[in-house]
């Protein structure tokens, strides 16, 4: 028997909520707030897993080419899968599709703890499993985002759900690379790997015991190459979409490979070991939860495209201040401004990117969105452990952070223009109100309010 969507109870006018409740308004979805907990648990393994892997190489090879090399490996696939993955997100049961992709996901990373913990692990090892890891992540990044649509009855809410999804994600940034610092020093590399398998039990448990989700009627399918090349024509005729895809290409491409780095300037720069990776990495998780709780206690979308260029500066500034400083206390301040910057400019496009959209090519641009943000990350990643090779780590980061800094001024020339192209698209979709209502005087100020 077909499944349907219990339709939402309407708000009474004028009706708000505030503090805590506002916050996590999107929790009272039965479908959202099972989702929200097995990823809750599921992704403190995976970060615990990202941090552990580049130690691991780290003490394989003592190479920050090497490094650069295996995030190249366990990334690229996103930049040549992910569109076509966007069609059969777009043709296929994402929910279905999501629990395939984490059961896979956990088989892998058991394969990588059973390595490791024989000792029998070496780099080839661990850039085959990143290889498969990354062909996995190609189909699952834009399933989890186009899927968090149909897991929130109310779409007024959809930018609560995708700010308290960017604060799960940073929650277990700050928990799992801590927790694999300590534990890396304790009990080795192929225990955090374990635990890591183990908590996708928690995701695939939360997927499964989901109900009444929306089972969208087949439509006709045209070739994978036609769709394909409809969802690029869709975002190059969509001139705000294209201009946030660009600049969180650019982030992706110099900014997000300081990570890769921080091993290095951990050991070479603050004179510490993985714990100092570990303390690092959480104060970056610490500032972008912050940034999330901040997004999640927003009332609504307009003012976000003003962020979007603030936060890429931020996040730029902090970077050059992370490659000049030599001072771990002084570090891990950056780290935090890192981290807000970092969260967001990240939740704050994928939100706008959201609710600008049309349903039948979300998938498809979600892909594009997986490939602007992680399909760029690998050939900056290889570019950033070749030049810190070279010129340094600090100097390759500092590189990275004033190339985000253009990245943003540029973003903001171009806001008023991208604002306009905007409002007639929130008017259509009811987000501006007042617009939509015809109400002269409250439309103007709408105009100077939209995102």
């Amino acid at each position: 028997m077909a499944e349907r969507r219990v339709a939402p109870k309407p708000r009474a006018p004028g009706r708000s909520t505030s503090g805590l409740v506002h916050m996590v308004r999107a929790l009272r979805f039965r479908n959202y707030r099972l989702y929200f907990t097995g990823q809750s648990i599921s992704l403190i393994g995976a970060w615990m897993t990202r941090l552990t892997t580049s130690w691991l190489v780290w003490r394989l090879t003592h190479s920050p080419e090497m490094l650069g090399l295996v995030a190249f490996i366990g990334h690229v696939p996103t930049l040549l899968l992910a569109p076509v993955a966007g069609v059969w997100v777009d043709r296929l049961d994402r929910h279905r599709l999501l629990v395939v992709t984490q059961v896979l996901a956990m088989l892998q990373v058991f394969t990588l703890a059973g390595l490791t913990l024989t000792g029998w692990v070496e780099v080839w090892h661990v850039i085959v499993l990143q290889l498969i890891q990354g062909v996995i992540n190609a189909f699952d990044m834009p399933t989890r985002q186009a899927l968090l649509v149909d897991l929130v009855d109310d779409r007024a809410d959809l930018p609560n759900a995708i700010a308290l999804n960017s604060t799960m994600v940073n929650g277990s940034r700050l928990v799992g690379p801590s927790l694999a610092g300590v534990l890396i020093a304790w009990v080795g590399e192929g225990w955090c790997f374990f635990l890591d398998g183990l908590s996708y039990l928690a995701v695939i448990t939360s997927l499964l015991a989901m109900r009444g989700l929306v089972r969208r009627p087949a439509r006709k399918s045209h070739r994978v190459l036609h769709e394909l090349v409809d969802g690029f024509g869709y975002v190059r005729g969509s001139m705000p979409i294209r201009a946030i895809l660009l600049l969180l290409a650019l982030i992706g491409f110099v900014g997000m490979p300081y990570a890769v780095l921080l091993p290095v300037i951990a050991t070479q720069v603050l004179d510490g070991g993985s714990d100092t990776l570990g303390f690092l990495m959480g104060a970056m998780g610490f500032g972008a939860t912050c940034g999330a709780l901040y997004l999640a206690s927003r009332h609504s979308v307009l003012g976000l495209g003003r962020l979007i260029p603030l936060a890429a500066a931020t996040f730029g500034a902090s970077l050059i201040g992370v490659g000049l400083s030599t001072s771990l206390v002084l570090s891990l301040g950056l780290m935090v401004l890192t981290g807000v910057g970092f969260m967001l400019h990240l939740a704050s496009s994928n939100t706008l990117i959201q609710t600008l959209v049309r349903d039948d090519m979300r998938g498809r641009v979600m892909a594009l969105y997986a490939v602007a943000f992680t399909g760029m990350s690998p050939f900056g990643s290889l570019l950033a452990g070749a030049a810190a090779t070279r010129v340094g780590a600090p100097l390759t980061v500092l590189m990275g952070g004033a190339l985000c800094l253009l990245g943003a001024l540029l973003f903001s020339r171009k806001l008023p223009e991208l604002r306009e192209k905007m409002h007639p698209v929130y008017v259509e979709k009811g987000i501006l109100p007042a617009v939509a209502n015809g109400l002269g005087h409250a439309a103007t100020v709408e105009q100077e309010n939209i995102p």
